[in-house]
Parts: structure tokens; sequence; C-alpha cells
């Protein structure tokens, strides 16, 4: 699926969810997406956790 059409399709959802159940759902459901699309990443391999969690510390890597 190409990233444009998994973003319609998140759209839709996120849309259909507001008009349907509300704001606070919307929101609910927003971020199970974004915190499935985390643990997407890190089980793919694109996202290093331990680089995060260093950004957010402010130390800074040279690689």
């Amino acid at each position: 699926m190409s990233p444009t059409a998994t973003g319609a399709a998140a759209g839709a959802v996120l849309a259909l969810t507001w008009i349907l159940v509300g704001f606070w759902a919307f929101v609910l459901v927003a971020l199970a997406m974004l915190l499935g699309a985390a643990v997407g990443r890190v089980a793919e391999g694109r996202l290093d956790l331990r680089a995060l969690a260093d950004a957010f510390r402010g130390r800074r890597s040279s690689s």
C-alpha cells in the first residue's frame, strides 16, 4: 500500500470516528494509531528507541 493510500485510509478512519462517536473517541483513536505506528517502526528496525531517548535527554550523537 502506498503512503498516499495509507494516509487517506487513516484520515477516513479518523473522520468517521469523529462524526460517529465524537471528539474524545477521535483523540483516543488518533493516539492508538500513533502508538501502533511507533510500535511498527520499532519492530521493523526503522526507529531506534535508544537514540530517541538520548535525543530527549539532550545527548548528541556523532553518527
